[in-house]
């Protein structure tokens, strides 16, 4: 039967675009390398119709199909199970530009788009597409959608969701949707754009999306400055809130440990503010020009000095700068994952819990596992935490990874949902996080979600496994 299929897929996408040999641990292998599955064959379409003949195919053989961007997921959810029975889809031949509306502000693209390619053909009109997090050169707008993923201007402009304003999907029948509009008010029925995203595969397979852009900000000020604790930080994100209104786009925070790997692991990045216990990275965009940027931005962070709110701060004094200073934030995770295996939390809290939070399960985990290392970073601005636990210093990070970490979960998940929080902000369920959702969701939601799951992928074939 699988011969059968293959040669049909063979027909539908051409022989050179199913791979069954060779090393397909590109496709195989999930970022993290924690998730190693073995596919029946990686499909590589090349067209919305190939994505919905290729669907069509497996389900008259009942072959389950996981849906794949860029592959840089965190969560486990994009990579074939060890079965060799799962045929791998692979989105990123889909990759065009199909049109953008500069009246309308709105760029429609195939889910193959490349983050930073999207980014690009806006900037290329004189205006922004917003979405930003530190994969943006891999990861591709239908996994972007797919996991309703955040980044650092979620304060200002959103999650995925709230950028997009319409859909292309293939059904789990093989069926096409085609509801890429680009209108913000359309008030006819049940809204299936925000039933797909977000969905992680598991109801369609997202291949176009007509998304929101917006003017390009006339200044862009970045500032890094030194807090003495999380008090201080959410104190410093009120005044900024209060002070620069929608200009906020980001605010970022980091601890001393976490940039400490940075320094341990890429020692050519310059530090400009060492030793701080927290470090924010702020950004203002301003509609106004330099000068009334510059003015606002001079008038905060008197007043935060003044306040003692921060005690040093280093503003960045141009374009290059300013990279430097975002670049020092997204190496966060590299330096994690060259310091070994981590247990990583992406948690909401509510940003008033987030002090109390940290400072409760920082010491419940240090009593629970002696020398333990906490890498706290993230997006403070939404209330997004990474809240990551690193072996000790000189531990097994692997053994450390395979026998802590229900223990350590058990900690951090409990303190979350005392404080009203959530056990994943942007990364997503997928097969990590399973088995949490189904202990700690309302029952009545987790109902509905499995009625919807049913409704809509009858043979649970797609995405078999994830999310519930």
């Amino acid at each position: 039967m699988n011969e059968g299929l293959l040669q049909t897929l063979r027909e539908v996408v051409g022989a050179a675009q199913v791979l069954t040999e060779g090393d397909l641990s590109a496709y195989e292998l999930d970022w993290r390398r924690r998730w190693r599955g073995r596919a029946l064959a990686v499909v590589r379409p090349g067209s919305t119709a190939e994505v919905a003949a290729v669907v069509r195919a497996c389900a008259a053989a009942g072959v389950p199909i996981v849906p794949q961007g860029g592959n840089t997921g965190l969560v486990g959810g994009g990579v074939p199970d060890e079965s060799g029975r799962q045929v791998l889809l692979s989105l990123q031949r889909l990759n065009r530009i199909r049109a953008i509306d500069a009246a309308n502000l709105t760029l429609s693209c195939e889910a193959g788009c490349v983050l930073q390619a999207v980014q690009e053909a806006a900037a290329a009109q004189g205006l922004l597409f917003p979405l930003s997090l530190a994969a943006e050169g891999s990861c591709t707008i239908g996994g972007n959608l797919a996991a309703n993923a955040g980044g650092t201007q979620v304060l200002r402009f959103g999650n995925a969701r709230e950028l997009c304003l319409g859909l292309e999907v293939v059904t789990a029948a093989g069926e096409v949707w085609d509801g890429l509009s680009g209108l913000r008010k359309d008030n006819t029925g049940y809204d299936l754009r925000d039933l797909f995203v977000g969905s992680e595969g598991t109801l369609g397979i997202i291949t176009a999306a007509t998304l929101k852009l917006f003017p390009q900000p006339a200044a862009v000020t970045t500032v890094l400055a030194a807090c003495e604790s999380l008090d201080d930080c959410v104190a410093l994100l009120n005044l900024a809130r209060t002070r620069l209104g929608a200009g906020l786009t980001g605010f970022e925070v980091m601890g001393r440990f976490a940039l400490e790997l940075v320094a341990k692991h890429f020692p050519a990045l310059p530090r400009p503010l060492p030793g701080a216990p927290w470090t924010v990275l702020l950004e203002q965009s301003d509609t106004d020009g330099e000068a009334a940027a510059q003015e606002r931005f001079e008038s905060l962070l008197g007043t935060a000095l003044e306040d003692g709110i921060v005690g040093d701060a280093a503003v960045a004094a141009n374009l290059s700068q300013s990279h430097t200073m975002w670049h020092l934030r997204e190496s966060i995770p590299l330096a994690q994952a060259e310091e070994g295996l981590n247990i990583k939390h992406d948690i909401a809290l509510p940003v008033s819990a987030i002090p109390g939070f940290c400072a409760a399960t920082d010491a419940a985990l240090a009593a629970a596992i002696p020398g333990v290392r906490l890498v706290c970073f993230g997006h403070l601005g939404d209330g997004n935490l990474h809240y990551n636990v690193q072996a000790p210093e000189g531990g097994d990070a692997k053994r450390f990874l395979a026998e802590q970490e229900p223990a350590v979960n058990r900690i951090v998940y409990d303190a979350v949902v005392a404080c009203g929080g959530s056990i994943s902000a942007e990364h997503g369920i997928g097969q990590l996080k399973r088995d949490e959702l189904a202990e700690r969701k309302s029952p009545v939601a987790l109902a509905m979600m499995r009625a919807i799951k049913a409704a809509l992928d009858p043979q649970n074939l797609l995405n078999p496994g994830r999310v519930i």
